[in-house]
């Protein structure tokens, strides 16, 4: 476990290493970090702070406003279920729940395994198919609940929620 911790260090400090001061740069550094890890771990934040010279509750701050950053690490597939006023009405809710069953996890987690994590999303941007679900980059149109249990099979390999 000490090898890890020592190659995550390692790779903080080569992304880190060549920041320059100011909070200028301070959402950059952030892309950058998540780019490297897939997530912003916890290290990272106070490593920004002292880089940046700003406190680690601003970088946390900034952390935590812009949807496009995590805190913790995401599957291997992201899920995003839509839940705007089209999908919304069209059954949207249904097929979230059944993809959280497919998968047994609740929207904001990611599987055990690390292999899905699911997300809800204000609008996906495709209305006219609605309710919509896009995995990965694939977008999935007319979702019902079978569908979605259909999709899993595929995905998981037979995989039973």
């Amino acid at each position: 476990m000490k090898e890890n911790e020592a190659t995550l260090e390692e790779r903080m400090q080569a992304v880190l290493s060549d920041s320059e001061d100011g909070q200028g740069g301070l959402i950059p550094l952030l892309q950058k970090v998540q780019g490297e890890f897939g997530y912003v771990p916890e290290e990272a934040i106070f490593g920004i702070s002292d880089v940046l010279g700003v406190p680690a509750s601003e970088v946390f701050g900034v952390l935590t406003f812009y949807a496009q950053f995590r805190l913790t690490p995401q599957g291997r597939n992201v899920v995003r279920v839509c839940r705007g006023t089209a999908c919304h009405v069209r059954g949207g809710v249904g097929v979230r729940k059944a993809v959280e069953k497919a998968l047994g996890i609740k929207a904001g987690e990611t599987t055990a395994d690390m292999e899905y994590t699911l997300e809800t999303v204000a609008c996906i941007g495709a209305c006219a198919l609605a309710p919509t679900m896009v995995i990965n980059d694939r977008v999935y149109g007319q979702m019902t609940t079978k569908k979605a249990e259909e999709i899993f099979s595929e995905y998981s390999g037979g995989r039973d929620g």
